[in-house]
């Protein structure tokens, strides 16, 4: 069966949809002249900032910027979204592709990496630019879905019956407009093989907003069992504007997950990731993975050894109960799912 020829083309603004996350989308934090003077820190940081916003360009939604702490340099927020000297550093090891998705990229906008299950570049951008992003290299020019790659990709999954699920990614696949969406997801309910719709995103947690009732009622409307994983790394990040958002994704019977990256500065203290567990827990979240850094370039100084995030882990078991301990995990080229970090015993 071959897709509706009608599929809409994507995009990013739906003029029947409200406007209010459109709206903040539209009016992002671009420029680190103005993160530096909205959050009032030292201006003799602003050079390396531009320099190293040429490469990679700062992107932060208004609603994460007002969590941070005014005057701090070492928000736990900021220091995810502020460019940086240190990400001019060529570090050895460290590469453009570090989890060799060009050898698993078998159409335009589809990655094909694990049996069971593959994800779709539904958007080349994202509403805020980590700055330890895997894909900050990622050539997302080739790959967006556009509407003819969407076909092809839908037909992709149709011919493979092992595929039982399909996972939106980018980019943010939430930058996209709920018409879009919509589309997307009906004509993957009518695959008779797949049952799983994931997404993973991070505008629930950078711009709340993006959750609304048309999202809701494409995302929970079909037969397909809606899976969201969110990209939360700090307590700090929820605020109650967060908890509303997540407590309507909950009540549309949304299974909600966490994946956060350990990183240096952020996160990498027991004390940190134990309010990280308990503060999703508190807003119906169930921590899932906890990624070591992928050693993409101008993410070194993120870097937190095994060796701390094996005790970090440890602590974590001994002081809260299993399932708020996420599970330590790196991604490996080639390796057909992700490998757990274990202790070594003698």
């Amino acid at each position: 069966m071959m897709a509706s020829s009608s599929a809409p083309g994507i995009e990013l603004i739906d003029t029947q949809e409200s406007r209010c996350w459109q709206d903040e989308l539209s009016d992002l934090v671009t420029d680190p002249a103005e993160l530096i003077q909205l959050l009032q820190l030292d201006p003799r940081n602003l050079p390396k900032a531009l320099q190293a916003a040429s490469g990679f360009s700062l992107r932060v939604p208004r609603p994460f910027v007002r969590r941070m702490r005014c005057g701090d340099p070492e928000d736990p927020l900021l220091l995810q979204v502020l460019p940086g000297a240190d990400e001019l550093k060529k570090v050895p090891g460290f590469s453009a592709d570090p989890l060799e998705e060009a050898e698993a990229n078998p159409l335009p906008g589809v990655v094909h990496k694990y049996h069971g299950r593959l994800l779709l570049i539904t958007a080349g951008q994202c509403a805020v630019n980590c700055r330890y992003c895997f894909r900050r290299e990622f050539p997302y020019g080739d790959n967006h879905l556009t509407r003819r790659q969407s076909l092809a990709a839908l037909d992709y999954i149709r011919a493979r019956t092992e595929l039982r699920e399909v996972i939106l990614s980018g980019g943010d696949p939430l930058v996209m407009s709920d018409r879009q969406l919509a589309w997307l997801t009906d004509e993957l309910a009518e695959i008779p093989h797949v049952d799983k719709l994931r997404i993973h995103s991070r505008l629930p947690i950078v711009a709340p907003s993006r959750v609304n009732q048309k999202m809701l009622d494409w995302f929970t409307g079909s037969r397909l069992k809606p899976v969201l994983v969110l990209h939360c790394n700090h307590a700090n990040e929820i605020d109650s504007e967060v908890r509303e958002s997540l407590q309507k994704l909950r009540s549309a019977g949304v299974t909600l997950l966490n994946q956060a990256v350990l990183l240096k500065g952020v996160n990498d203290s027991r004390e940190a990731l134990g309010a990280l567990s308990e503060a999703l827990f508190a807003a119906g979240v169930l921590p899932y993975y906890l990624h070591q850094l992928d050693r993409v370039n101008g993410a070194a100084h993120f870097e937190v050894s095994d060796a701390k995030a094996l005790e970090l882990i440890e602590h974590l078991r001994q002081q809260l109960p299993g399932y708020l301990v996420p599970k330590l995990v790196r991604e490996i080229p080639g390796v057909p799912s992700k490998s757990p970090i274990v202790a070594e015993h003698n």
